[in-house]
């Protein structure tokens, strides 16, 4: 067996990279519910308000 042919018959680390990621991704995605999606929605949008309206009261207090 030459060097080329064995070369090629070895996984490239780009393939085991993507095939780890796409079986990462189906069971993540079998485990997922409507609900849990929805609240973690809900509870971002919440932490995006109150870090907004903190930043806002904190940028008109002047500090001397």
């Amino acid at each position: 067996m030459t060097w080329k042919l064995e070369r090629r018959s070895w996984m490239k680390l780009n393939d085991i990279q993507i095939s780890a990621l796409g079986g990462t991704i189906c069971s993540i995605w079998g485990s997922l519910t409507f609900g849990d999606l929805f609240q973690t929605v809900i509870l971002a949008a919440m932490g995006t308000l109150v870090s907004f309206l903190t930043s806002r009261l904190l940028g008109r207090k002047k500090i001397k």
